[in-house]
């Protein structure tokens, strides 16, 4: 069995490495992506918490298709979101999308 220690520094990697691509990108389908890296850390988390704590029982691995569901209707919405703003605006560029209106 893997010990904890090293499922939560692999997590904690991960996620930093998704919260430098949402702090330094500019893109916004690269946001998501770093977005899902992180909700993927966390999923990797849940996972070995439960595995740890109580084999037994699938708590984690329910909880972690929660997330999963979830993060895919982040992504579905989101990049509807994205398609209509490239096409009224021709960029995804984050910094240019300071208005509300168009």
């Amino acid at each position: 069995m893997i010990p904890l220690e090293h499922v939560v520094a692999l997590s904690a990697i991960l996620f930093g490495i998704g919260l430098y691509g949402v702090l330094s990108r500019r893109n916004a389908v690269l946001i998501l992506l770093a977005v899902e890296l992180m909700l993927n850390a966390v999923n990797l988390n849940l996972v070995g918490f439960a595995m740890y704590l109580t084999p037994d029982r699938l708590a984690g691995q329910v909880f972690a298709i929660f997330v999963i569901a979830i993060a895919a209707g982040e992504v579905a919405l989101g990049l509807g979101i994205l398609l209509r703003v490239y096409r009224a605006r021709a960029s995804v560029n984050v910094d240019e999308l300071d208005l509300l209106r168009w």
